[in-house]
């Protein structure tokens, strides 16, 4: 006889983020979040931002932090919260600690297959933004390869 494993998920809350503004409007809105969620890192952390329909921020969780100048993103631990959280939309970030806000050929790819999966999964997908402590770069503004 076979054992099989019953489960269940859950998310549970490990500390709460304060910040002034109800809704996210813009990038710039999202960078600020993201800036005060890590601090001034001096590696890169991958952030994601979870919203309902209002684009009410709901979730904020950091899903990697890599070295000084690079990060892994992987599209299954960046959905997986999405989903647990109920996830309208979703919004992306990493920061530069060398300054350089200018993405990537991978951030520029990754973030494109990101939307093509976003929008099969029915979570929208509004940005990737690539900052740092003065600076910020939406993808989504300034490629106009990115489409959702």
């Amino acid at each position: 006889m076979k054992e099989i494993n019953i489960v269940s998920l859950q998310m549970i809350k490990t500390d709460t983020l304060n910040y002034l503004k109800n809704r996210i409007s813009n990038p710039g809105d999202a960078t600020e979040i993201m800036r005060s969620f890590i601090g001034n890192s001096d590696r890169e952390h991958l952030i994601l931002i979870c919203m309902n329909s209002k684009n009410e921020t709901t979730h904020i969780q950091t899903l990697s932090i890599g070295s000084i100048n690079q990060t892994v993103i992987h599209p299954r631990e960046t959905f997986k919260t999405a989903m647990l959280s109920n996830a309208n939309s979703i919004m992306l970030g990493h920061n530069h600690p060398s300054g350089d806000v200018t993405p990537s050929p991978e951030d520029i790819n990754m973030t494109e297959r990101l939307m093509l999966i976003s929008e099969m999964m029915g979570i929208l997908f509004y940005d990737h933004v690539i900052f740092s402590n003065s600076n910020a770069y939406s993808i989504r503004k300034h490629n106009l390869k990115v489409e959702v």
